[in-house]
């Protein structure tokens, strides 16, 4: 029996947002599960692409990160200026079809390398209200958004390559202080855990 034919054709937005998905199965299947089904895509199909998006990283042939976004998602939405810390770079930023709200942003170093790749906010999007820990459901907010929320944050080595992660204070909704780690995935927060009390 001939082995099943491999898929030749470009690698889209969609099978980008497969990708992600595939990273966040871990955490939350049956959001992704969802998503899938939203998107009209099989479990096989997902496992595909990502299949492809692992051989274009390794490829000896593999393309620079920018350029290999461009080259799926075209020509970015968006390109600004940033400044962190005493370094200047360039954010360019795509729109996720899935995720209408958020962006695919991309940080480029002078030199062209990309410092960072992850979900942010979308420019004018509502930033979701994050007052106390029942607010930190899956999805609903990006990494700067939970720094922001809960300063100070510290950041965790994440677990995995795309992922991060938060350890700070949060209040519960009766207004006791807990100390907490947020898990994000592709800068998507996936979940929140309680490790004690705080005074």
């Amino acid at each position: 029996m001939p082995p099943a034919k491999r898929p030749t054709g470009p690698f889209t937005p969609l099978d980008f947002q497969l990708v992600l998905l595939r990273r966040m199965a871990d955490h939350n299947p049956e959001l992704v599960e969802t998503a899938r089904h939203e998107l009209g895509v099989s479990v096989a199909g997902m496992r595909e692409a990502n299949r492809r998006w692992q051989a274009m990283l390794h490829s000896p042939h593999a393309r620079a990160a920018a350029s290999r976004y461009r080259s799926i998602l075209g020509e970015p939405e968006s390109a600004q200026a940033r400044r962190i810390g005493d370094l200047d770079c360039q954010a360019l930023l795509w729109p996720v079809p899935l995720w209408p709200d958020l962006r695919f942003e991309i940080l480029l170093a002078p030199d062209g390398a990309v410092w960072n790749e992850w979900l942010v906010r979308a420019p004018g999007a509502p930033a979701p209200r994050l007052e106390t820990l029942e607010d930190l459901t899956p999805w609903s907010a990006t990494v700067d958004e939970v720094a922001r929320a809960f300063a100070p944050a510290r950041p965790l080595e994440g677990t995995a390559p795309t992922r991060w992660g938060l350890a700070f204070t949060a209040p519960d909704a009766s207004g006791e202080r807990h100390a907490c780690a947020a898990e994000f995935t592709w800068g998507l927060l996936q979940r929140t855990g309680v490790s004690g009390r705080q005074p």
